[in-house]
């Protein structure tokens, strides 16, 4: 009779139910590694799940975060190359993808991507046919329009799923920078700082600076010209550092992870916790604030645990309901000439 049997005494005759909170990543570079760690640590899932093409670097980083599972709430780490170890997921979380080569075009870029989506989403859809997709792939670039809203729009093309299970990223982070970047102007904590990034995660994106508050107290109701040409406050350059944080990091540091992977937990938390949490993330917009095209852009939405439950009607200002227009524009001229 062997240790176990004699040790332990079933009383459950059938095998124990299935996970209820499971969460896949896909890929596991540093912004999947950091997404799946801060998951972890936000005790976020009962079962985490990791998929990559790279075999090796695959198995090493279940194994790095198995060994630690002593110290998780989660234990029940697997990876596998073959999607089927993705099994029942409630969230799936895109981060594989290709960089950008020396010389290749934003165009070429986004269809090598688009031809590595191919495989992975109806791989997800084979096993996970009732998750919600979030898409956080986005590849560093050396020009503008990033491209998870031009991915978060393959997905969902992709995968036939209802647009409100398809998420992208969007401008959560974006939002978080501003947020903190207010903070250290107001000498205030981020989260009493009020104001949202919309629109594409790029350098066309949208601060609506006539939403910006601290408990309450409009920010533009105080200084009017905030955000626009002859603010001596220059609170301009707030958004502007925003746009080029990303930039100033993977010129420092060679990548981005750890803030886009806290990002994606915040996400996570929102769905599987049904928390009915307002986001600023990437949806599809046609029909809205003057959109006319099929692109994905991020507004403000409630996430829950049926994914997308609503999206919040922002009284935009005209000069940035033409800002996001010409953002929804920026995309749309690259989605265009895109092969499904």
């Amino acid at each position: 009779m062997a240790t176990k049997d004699k040790l332990i005494t079933h009383v459950l005759k059938e095998e124990p139910g299935s996970s209820r909170n499971k969460v896949t990543v896909v890929g596991v570079g540093m912004v999947g590694m950091a997404t799946a760690m801060s998951v972890l640590l936000k005790d976020l899932c009962d079962e985490l799940a990791l998929v990559d093409v790279m075999e090796d670097k695959l198995k090493g980083e279940a194994m790095d975060l198995q060994h630690g599972s002593f110290f998780l709430k989660t234990h029940k780490i697997v990876a596998d190359k073959d999607y089927s170890v993705t099994a029942g997921s409630r969230v799936v979380v895109v981060t594989a993808g290709a960089r950008q080569q020396e010389g290749e075009s934003r165009l070429n870029l986004v269809q090598r991507n688009v031809n590595i989506f191919k495989f992975i989403i109806p791989n997800i859809v084979k096993y996970s046919p009732n998750c919600i997709l979030m898409v956080v792939s986005n590849p560093e670039l050396s020009f503008s329009p990033h491209i998870v809203d031009i991915l978060t729009y393959v997905a969902w093309k992709l995968s036939g799923f209802p647009h409100h299970r398809v998420i992208g990223s969007g401008t959560n982070l974006d939002t978080a920078r501003f947020r903190h970047l207010m903070g250290e102007k107001l000498n205030l904590h981020p989260s009493s700082c009020h104001g949202w990034i919309i629109g594409e995660h790029g350098d066309s994106s949208v601060p609506v600076w006539s939403g910006v508050n601290v408990a309450g107290v409009s920010l533009q109701g105080l200084n009017p010209k905030m955000g626009a040409e002859g603010d001596s406050e220059d609170w301009k350059a707030v958004h502007k550092m925003v746009v080029d944080g990303a930039y100033e990091v993977i010129r420092l540091k060679g990548y981005t992870s750890w803030a886009i992977g806290m990002s994606v937990a915040d996400l996570v938390a929102s769905i599987t916790k049904n928390m009915h949490k307002v986001h600023p993330v990437s949806t599809l917009v046609k029909g809205m604030y003057g959109v006319k095209e099929e692109v994905f852009l991020s507004v403000p939405c409630v996430l829950g645990n049926k994914g997308l439950s609503d999206i919040i009607n922002m009284s935009l200002k005209p000069d940035e309901q033409q800002h996001l227009v010409k953002s929804a524009e920026t995309l749309w001229a690259v989605q265009k000439e895109l092969t499904l």
